[in-house]
Formats: C-alpha cells, sequence, structure tokens
C-alpha cells in the first residue's frame, strides 16, 4: 500500500517538520505490529534525507497532522508542550447517533497495556486523568435498519483532547455512547459492517485536522492543517456534509 508512496508535507524549516499522515501507517517500529515494514519516521527520513525524531503519535488507523523534530534537543523542546498540555489538538470523527451540540467528557481512563511491548509495565495503576471536548458540527438520518433501529444516524463532530492517553478519543466516545465509524477496537460491529457494504469505507473515520504548538525557538505560533483523505470525503459527499464547518 505504501511503497513508493510519498508523503504530505506540510511544514519544514531546520528544526521542525509536519506531515499529513495516511490512515494505516504506524509512526514507527512496534513489536505489537512486527509484520509492518511501513512506517511514517523511516519514509519521512529517506523523503527528506535527514533524520527525523518523533514529538507525538497518532493510531496507526487515525491520519492527520504529525509533527517531527529535526534534531533531540528541538524534539525535547516541543515535547514539554506535549506534557503540559500548551499545545492546541483538533480532531474529526464520525460518530453513531445523534451527538449532543457540544459537551465534556471529564472520564478517567485506565492505562491500556500491551502484552508484547508492555509486558514489563505495571497493571496497578490508578486511572489517568482524562478529558475531552467535543463539538457536533453535522448529523444525518439513513433509510437503513442498523441493529435494532429502523433509521440509522451519524454525526460528524469536533473533538478537541485536553489531555493525551492512549486511545483516548476512541474511549471517550465510546463511554458516551458515540463510537467512531470504523473502530474495530472499541466501536460498535453491526455499524462497521453497514458503512463497509454500503461505502466501502475500510478505515477508522478519526482524523486529526488541525495542531497548534508555539515554535521553540522563535516562539512563534503555527497552526497546521491536514486534508482529508478520498474516503472521509466520500462520506462528507454522501451525507451532504459541508466540511467547510470544521474550519470555522
Amino acid at each position: 500500500m505504501f511503497k513508493e508512496y510519498e508523503l504530505e508535507i506540510l511544514y519544514q524549516d531546520k528544526y521542525l517538520v509536519v506531515i499529513n499522515k495516511p490512515s494505516g501507517l504506524l509512526v514507527h517500529k512496534s513489536m505489537i505490529d512486527r509484520h509492518e515494514i511501513y512506517f511514517a519516521m523511516k519514509m519521512l527520513r529517506d523523503q527528506i534525507g535527514q533524520w527525523v525524531y518523533p514529538v507525538h503519535r497518532l493510531d496507526k488507523p487515525t491520519s492527520g497532522v504529525l509533527l517531527f523534530a529535526l534534531d533531540s534537543e528541538s524534539a525535547r523542546l516541543m515535547s514539554e508542550q506535549f506534557k503540559v498540555h500548551s499545545i492546541v489538538k483538533e480532531y474529526v470523527a464520525v460518530v453513531r447517533g445523534y451527538a449532543p451540540p457540544s459537551g465534556l467528557i471529564d472520564h478517567a481512563l485506565k492505562e491500556k497495556l500491551d502484552k508484547i511491548s508492555d509486558k514489563k509495565a505495571r497493571d496497578d495503576k490508578e486511572a489517568q486523568e482524562a478529558v475531552t471536548a467535543f463539538e457536533s458540527l453535522a448529523s444525518v438520518e439513513l433509510n437503513a435498519a442498523v441493529g435494532r433501529y429502523d433509521k440509522t444516524r451519524y454525526s460528524l463532530v469536533k473533538l478537541l483532547p485536553k489531555t493525551g492517553r492512549k486511545h483516548q478519543l476512541r474511549r471517550h466516545m465510546k463511554h458516551i455512547s458515540h463510537h467512531i465509524l470504523g473502530d474495530t477496537k472499541y466501536g460498535r460491529g453491526e455499524h462497521n459492517k453497514f458503512v463497509r457494504k454500503e461505502y466501502n469505507m475500510h478505515r477508522l473515520l478519526l482524523h486529526c485536522s488541525a495542531l497548534e504548538v508555539v515554535h521553540p525557538y522563535t516562539n512563534e505560533k503555527l497552526r497546521f492543517e491536514a486534508a482529508f483523505d478520498e474516503v472521509f470525503e466520500m462520506i462528507f459527499k454522501e451525507f451532504n456534509w459541508n466540511k467547510e464547518k470544521i474550519y470555522e
């Protein structure tokens, strides 16, 4: 899938480089997906001819804005911004049901450990604070029966995580029963099957649409925005949603 694929670079200077990560691409090599041979870090390094340092991460099925540093000191400085939650992350998702107009999900999350990569980690830690703000941008009702309902409803939501826990957005949307479409881990199987069949949709509908940071040396406020892929664009068209609302 990613053979000869050229990553979309959204921004680059002497210290930072930002890409629009496609869905299905790992950020870096992981024991969880030992069979994978394509990683954003390696692809970007080969593409720009320079070593890159990850500052944050996106789940493999999530697409959108991904920031790297070009030296270890810049990586350290940028990582500090993420640690103190001074950056702004904006995500867009398609979820089941009519989501409320807006809200704040303040629901602590137990740390998710992987049997392979986290086998030495403690599994008795208390749940960590996790907060996500959300806003409903559009909705649709389809004349199709899924599960026990005669009609099916979906919503386009903007998600603003205030913390950065593993799978936070996917788990928080499950917590309020507005599961993200295409989520095979925390979603609803009947809805995933429906959109696969009706729309040939085979990805998690979660996209990091924008990221705001402060440049580590100039102190300039930077905002990066990542375009949607063809799957999201198809869903916007099928559901007659105006994506311009996302950036208002």
